[in-house]
């Protein structure tokens, strides 16, 4: 049986998710709440996936969240802050992402100052998005 999946591409905010979404969210921290307590904490869930957590503003407890969970799952994960990149020379939010997906990274987990940042970027990448707060407006 394949896995079951959200209908949304992105996850960008709890609007946009319809009922099945949110049980399917639910149903699968469910079944993950044995594995925090067994000694190996790894399941190979996104193997073979790279992500990018792309954090413009600071954050500790959501950026460590976010990486423990994908390391977790078995994923490969990079870290950008924009403090120590080419946004202070003014690159712009596409310019930044395109160049970090040349490197093949397959999804991106991204913190924003400004509402709908993550809107934005879906309408301009073609990797998928996992908004991990964007201003006042979205936080996980």
């Amino acid at each position: 049986m394949a896995a079951e999946k959200l209908s949304t591409r992105h996850l960008l905010g709890i609007k946009d998710l319809n009922l099945n979404d949110i049980e399917l969210i639910f149903e699968t921290a469910d079944n993950f709440k044995d594995v925090i307590n067994r000694p190996i904490k790894k399941v190979p869930s996104l193997r073979d996936i790279t992500i990018a957590n792309i954090f413009f503003e600071n954050s500790t407890r959501t950026k460590l969240s976010f990486e423990l969970a994908e390391k977790r799952l078995s994923a490969d994960v990079v870290n950008f802050a924009a403090s120590s990149s080419s946004v202070s020379k003014g690159e712009t939010l596409i310019d930044t992402v395109n160049n970090i997906l040349a490197m093949k990274v397959d999804m991106v987990v991204m913190r924003h100052p400004y509402a709908g940042a993550g809107v934005f970027l879906s309408k301009h990448i073609n990797a998928q998005i996992v908004n991990a707060g964007d201003g006042a407006h979205e936080h996980p």
